[in-house]
């Protein structure tokens, strides 16, 4: 969100600044997004129902091979050790996927016969994830010699997500288009938090907790001030 937003709004990598008639506003609200985005970083599972979260067998039936279960670097380090990895990895994918629309502005942005319409672009975008995902996973199976771990299981729900996932990515780039990079990086990177922990309260019970609750609701509230302040700025 952050980097999405600076890109629009600074003009990083090249791009054009993008205007918007309260300039003091919108930042107001990019800064109520980053704070809402770390009161939903705070909120923590509390189920300990392995049938919810497997830890008790995290690929299912039909891997029972010691040589598949066996521990890798990961399962020795603590848990305040695997926290911090996670949190550094998180903010490296994040660096990356708050960039990714920058290439397709910087036509926009930079070449006088290039379509100024985001959603012409999305052939070409999803072409670059799919065959870099690939290259991913033919490295990993290089990597594990040709035993990668890739639960059954997940085969459908995973084909049913990336459908999920391409029609939100469609009309993120329409909303690129009608928005502008500093108007919907905030709102569309930061409500998904809300859903996400809406999930996990009332579906999977996974959260509960007074100290959890005050975290959602207060993440909440800032997320509907930024939305709010976001939008108006425009």
């Amino acid at each position: 969100m952050t980097m999405g937003w600076l890109s629009g709004s600074l003009g990083l990598f090249y791009l054009k600044p993008e205007h918007v008639e309260n300039r003091a506003l919108n930042i107001v609200g990019g800064l109520l997004a980053i704070v809402s985005g770390i009161c939903f970083a705070f909120i923590t599972k509390t189920t300990t129902d392995p049938k919810q979260i497997q830890e008790a067998d995290p690929y299912g039936d039909s891997f029972k091979s010691e040589k598949l279960i066996k521990e890798d670097f990961l399962d020795k380090l603590s848990d305040f050790k695997k926290r911090v990895l996670g949190i550094i990895m998180s903010v490296i994918a994040g660096l990356f996927y708050g960039t990714c629309f920058a290439p397709v502005q910087y036509l926009i942005d930079n070449c006088p016969t290039c379509s100024q319409d985001q959603s012409d672009y999305v052939f070409s975008h999803f072409c670059g994830i799919y065959i870099t995902s690939t290259a991913y996973m033919l490295i990993y199976c290089l990597a594990k010699r040709n035993s990668p771990i890739v639960p059954p299981e997940i085969a459908f729900p995973a084909f049913l997500s990336g459908l999920m996932w391409a029609m939100a990515m469609i009309a993120w780039f329409i909303a690129n288009t009608s928005l502008e990079l500093v108007i919907a990086y905030p709102i569309i990177s930061i409500l998904p938090g809300i859903i996400a922990s809406a999930w996990g309260i009332f579906a999977f019970r996974e959260i509960s907790g007074r100290k959890n609750f005050l975290f959602f609701f207060v993440g909440f509230l800032l997320t509907f001030a930024s939305v709010a302040c976001t939008v108006i700025s425009k």
